[in-house]
């Protein structure tokens, strides 16, 4: 492709194919690609070809669709025609699949069918993530029509995120040579505000178990038996209360032994972010809160790790009351880890100490769930820089590098394979209600967006 002495600005170009822009995502929105739903095969298939046709639309010299075990990815490529240099290469990861519209009366108009309200583009997948990865799309669309683009640039989408991505590793892995790239970038989280951009930098793993606690071969009478038997509710709770200590620690032998501190840079960037501790406690409505000494809020729920009894159960619980010193109890657990802390160790070494503090008179089983690796992205790294610049060019301000609290095990999946990072440049508000009723995304936010991703391709090439 010949570069243009004269190239159209790409606030002038969004302006220009606004409408068919928007056409081509509502061509997306109506296809009702719910991974989780059997009967909507054909449509994750329809789906998957729609973003191909796309994805060649806009610039790609090659895409196809590939098997997977599940449903299939979307793989499409790019390289520059004439450069005077090696160019660097861009992964774009997205995903084509969402979330069921259930419950559909609580809709404002047909999830399946995008409708503009009040700066807002409502329709199932409008943020998560067919918006976001239509960003991605016409960011790159614009530059390589321009003349512009200087980098490799490869695509990957999948159709199984919203049910785990059960093929994506093993995709990733048969596939490790295709996909190979100096950087990942995906637009599938958010921002803290509209008016206060940030940019992920991290985001906690998981992991979780089932507790059993097995006492006597019955329910016994609670008369009879009440405090000559250890009772496995009790013991149960006594156990899991010296899982975190006073001072918000958790005492699992060797579980601090991987975890990073948090570089001061990212804790002054934390403390810049709008936070009311007040307006937090009355939204959940809470009189005050807890976590580990040393730390804030926003530290305590996305930099450091956090252990919670998500379910208790066992005796009897029905109607009424009925005296018995029950034989079972149960719990379901999880931690959320940081960065370097392995969550297949964190898991055998939980299940050990539950062992170890487990009281004479009953027998524990800890069966191990599912779990994820955590992830931080440095600050300090070329890519990083260049999405820092194209969020300040596209919102007039520096973004805040922000952790989140949750997790995304696709994202340390791709730096174990591929050996590379990712940066994270979503553009969802909490308002955008994802996964819930009147799905949307901030049209204003989604432009900018187009504009920031720019930026990153212009500055990252020119390093």
């Amino acid at each position: 492709m010949q570069h243009k002495l004269i190239h159209m600005t790409i606030t002038d170009y969004i302006a220009a194919n606004r409408a068919r822009f928007m056409e081509e995502w509502a061509s997306l929105i109506r296809i009702p690609s719910v991974s989780c739903q059997p009967e909507h095969h054909q449509d994750m298939l329809r789906c998957a070809q729609r973003w191909k046709e796309l994805l060649l639309k806009a610039g790609c010299q090659k895409a196809e669709i590939m098997p997977s075990k599940g449903n299939p990815f979307v793989y499409a490529e790019y390289k520059p025609q004439t450069t005077n240099h090696q160019p660097p290469t861009v992964l774009v990861y997205a995903h084509y699949d969402v979330m069921p519209i259930e419950p559909l009366e609580q809709w404002q108009s047909n999830p399946w069918e995008p409708e503009v309200r009040n700066g807002r583009y409502y329709g199932r997948g409008a943020d998560d993530d067919k918006g976001q990865a239509m960003i991605q799309a016409k960011a790159f669309e614009y530059l390589v029509r321009e003349g512009l683009m200087n980098c490799n640039v490869k695509f990957i989408f999948e159709g199984e995120e919203e049910i785990g991505s059960p093929s994506l590793e093993a995709f990733i892995e048969e596939h490790k040579d295709l996909l190979k790239c100096d950087i990942i970038l995906v637009s599938d989280t958010s921002m803290i505000g509209k008016d206060t951009p940030s940019i992920t930098t991290g985001l906690r793993g998981l992991a979780y178990w089932e507790i059993e606690v097995d006492g006597p071969n019955r329910d016994l009478h609670s008369g009879h038996f009440g405090g000559a038997v250890k009772n496995p509710i009790n013991a149960l709770c006594e156990m899991l209360a010296k899982v975190v200590d006073k001072d918000g620690r958790i005492t699992i032998p060797g579980f601090y032994d991987d975890v990073l501190p948090i570089p001061q840079a990212e804790r002054d960037m934390i403390a810049q972010i709008p936070f009311s501790q007040q307006t937090y406690n009355k939204a959940i409505d809470v009189d005050d809160v807890f976590g580990e000494v040393g730390y804030s809020t926003l530290e305590r729920n996305s930099c450091r790790p956090s252990f919670d009894v998500c379910g208790i159960w066992g005796g009897y619980t029905g109607e009424g009351s009925k005296t018995v010193l029950p034989s079972k109890a149960f719990a379901k657990v999880s931690c959320r880890l940081v960065a370097n802390q392995n969550h297949q160790q964190i898991s055998d070494a939980f299940a050990d100490y539950m062992q170890t503090i487990a009281p004479k008179g009953v027998r524990v089983k800890v069966t191990p769930m599912h779990g994820g690796q955590g992830y931080v992205c440095p600050i300090d790294i070329p890519a990083y820089k260049a999405a820092e610049k194209g969020f300040e060019i596209a919102f007039g301000k520096r973004p805040l590098a922000a952790r989140r609290g949750g997790s995304i095990p696709i994202i340390s999946d791709f730096e174990r394979v591929l050996g590379v990072k990712t940066i994270l440049m979503g553009f969802g508000l909490e308002a955008n209600a994802i996964h819930s009723p009147n799905e949307s995304m901030d049209l204003e936010v989604w432009e900018k967006g187009i504009i920031a991703v720019t930026e990153f391709y212009k500055a990252f090439a020119a390093n």
